[in-house]
């Protein structure tokens, strides 16, 4: 029997890269899933399609998670589609890299909006609508403690989703929910890719500890473990899934 045979999962930018291996993974489980999306609805469907063929059920939605009400939106269609929530894996985020000297108060509040109001409002829903013994699983990053120059604006996002799944892990912990963070380090995805050059490229993935880039496949098995009854004892953690990264 899959690990997650009768969950109902929702994966935050789940059309493309990381988001859409762990959505694959969680249904290759036996997980249903709610396949997020903000712009690409042809690539969601293409994901809902591969799902389906895997014998559980899928359904693609669309919101903006960096709108409280597309949020809310969301859960709403899921509650609709499936009747519950179990697991919510906020992966949805942009990137950009600029000296602090270049970075404009729009490129600021639109990655904080994303990265951060979206993480802590979809929790907010999680944490009214998810069914006891839930998965909250986060997303962050190994550059957080990397000290990289044009990064500031980045880590900032991604150190403030560190701190909110360290409360929340305390804070739902009365209803067994179970929330960690992981920290991928580079990892072989557009996103990871855009505005880097390939020298950039290649001196990150030899900084890892296997000379090699992460694959989103590698992230998504930890996604997986985490969501699954094997994990139930663990909270409140950062999970640096990096290949030993320094």
């Amino acid at each position: 029997m899959p690990s997650l045979a009768g969950k109902v999962a929702i994966v935050t930018g789940a059309s493309r890269g990381i988001g859409r291996a762990i959505a694959l993974k969680l249904a290759g489980n036996g997980a249903s899933i709610v396949v997020n999306y903000a712009g690409n609805a042809d690539k969601a469907q293409e994901v809902v399609t591969e799902i389906e063929k895997l014998g559980v059920q899928a359904v693609a939605v669309k919101a903006d998670v960096s709108k409280v009400a597309e949020v809310q939106g969301l859960f709403e269609q899921t509650l609709k589609h499936f009747a519950k929530l179990d697991i919510l894996v906020n992966n949805a985020g942009i990137a950009f890299y600029k000296p602090i000297t270049q970075v404009t108060e729009e490129d600021f509040d639109r990655i904080f909006a994303i990265n951060v109001k979206g993480t802590y409002f979809a929790c907010q829903q999680a944490a009214q609508h998810m069914a006891e013994g839930g998965r909250i699983i986060n997303f962050s990053s190994s550059t957080t403690v990397m000290m990289l120059p044009s990064y500031s604006a980045y880590v900032a996002t991604k150190g403030a989703v560190e701190q909110i799944t360290r409360v929340l892990a305390k804070e739902l912990g009365a209803k067994a929910i179970a929330v960690n963070v992981i920290s991928p380090g580079p990892t072989d995805t557009e996103l990871f890719r855009e505005g880097k050059t390939q020298e950039q490229i290649d001196h990150l993935a030899q900084m890892a500890a296997f000379g090699k880039l992460g694959e989103v496949q590698e992230i998504a098995d930890v996604v997986a473990f985490l969501a699954s009854d094997e994990a139930k004892w663990i909270t409140g953690q950062n999970i640096r899934v990096n290949g030993g990264i320094a």
